[in-house]
């Protein structure tokens, strides 16, 4: 017999990271929404006051809704549908799921938020570098 996992609860992470430093940003929420998006934009605004962010976003209800307050010094940018291959993030969240969850079973959503937060902790800011950077981000700092 082999185990299978019934997922029956969820929670959200949201992130974001800065190609050329390596930072990351990550809060992990109960849902996905325009109010915990909301709530990510702030924080991530709170954290870095003298920064510009610039967001790539694929377009999710909550990245587009009129309701959702956007921090002055934050800009939502929503890729086409269908190209997660334009996000950078999208490759972020596949090297956590890789090296944080491949053929693992949690016995609780607890272990497995514990799992999460280890993985992101240890995502070095090289790793983060060498995964998002790309020409067309990196030109437009030059």
């Amino acid at each position: 017999m082999v185990p299978c996992q019934h997922i029956r609860q969820y929670r959200q992470c949201y992130g974001a990271c800065e190609p050329l430093s390596g930072d990351k940003f990550f809060r992990i929420f109960e849902e996905c929404n325009g109010d915990c998006f909301e709530i990510y934009l702030e924080q991530l605004s709170d954290l870095y006051p003298d920064d510009y962010h610039v967001m790539l976003c694929d377009g999710a209800g909550w990245h587009v809704s009129p309701d959702v307050s956007i921090p002055e010094n934050v800009e939502i940018v929503n890729i086409p549908p269908g190209t997660p291959e334009m996000n950078p993030q999208e490759q972020i969240w596949r090297e956590l799921r890789t090296q944080g969850f491949h053929n693992k079973m949690f016995d609780s959503l607890d272990l497995a938020i514990d799992q999460l937060c280890k993985v992101i902790r240890d995502l070095s800011p090289e790793t983060v570098k060498s995964i998002t950077q790309r020409d067309w981000i990196v030109n437009c700092f030059l």
